[in-house]
């Protein structure tokens, strides 16, 4: 917000006032009014976040969609400290090149490989996520959000596995 219109949205009209008690008149007072609803207006519609979010997708370019083989993966039992991969394999089933902004997985045990390079309508490309069960023990439900010019933004795979504990884990219980 800016400080100097800010201070002169509220000094204006209490100088206008004590101004107007002074002469005995309200003249000038009908016009500072009309001209802090303006900018307040004007200020109202710089700020909005639906019109801003309105506007959002046409500056981002052309959309497109995504299409997953899968969209989850189950790596079944494995051992606490086994590091498991797995390849997602995705198709772009729109009219557009795919362009993927950001893979980030859930956790830092989650690390997604995502392809740099746009994917051509029709192409299809590959996310490779790897999960380090060091540290995690029982049932564990990871994702990887991956942001992309597509509708909606936001795509979201997840893995699982259910981590046996390590023997040395049991024994300090």
């Amino acid at each position: 917000m800016n400080i100097p219109r800010t201070l002169a949205m509220f000094a204006i009209p209490v100088l206008l006032i004590a101004c107007s008690n002074e002469n005995g008149g309200d003249e000038g007072t009908t016009t500072a009014p009309e001209t802090t609803t303006e900018t307040t207006a004007a200020d109202e519609t710089k700020m909005d976040p639906a019109k801003e979010a309105a506007e959002a997708p046409e500056a981002a370019g052309p959309s497109t969609t995504i299409t997953f083989a899968e969209n989850a993966w189950d790596f079944g039992t494995i051992d606490e400290g086994d590091a498991v991969t797995h390849v997602f394999k995705f198709t772009n089933t729109g009219d557009n090149p795919l362009i993927i902004d950001r893979c980030k997985g859930s956790c830092g045990c989650t690390v997604p490989q995502c392809p740099k390079e746009p994917i051509a309508p029709g192409e299809e490309g590959e996310i490779e996520v790897k999960f380090n069960s060091k540290g995690k023990k029982n049932k564990q439900t990871k994702t990887v959000t991956i942001n992309a010019n597509t509708v909606p933004e936001q795509t979201r795979i997840t893995i699982s596995a259910n981590v046996t504990p390590a023997p040395a884990a049991e024994a300090g219980k």
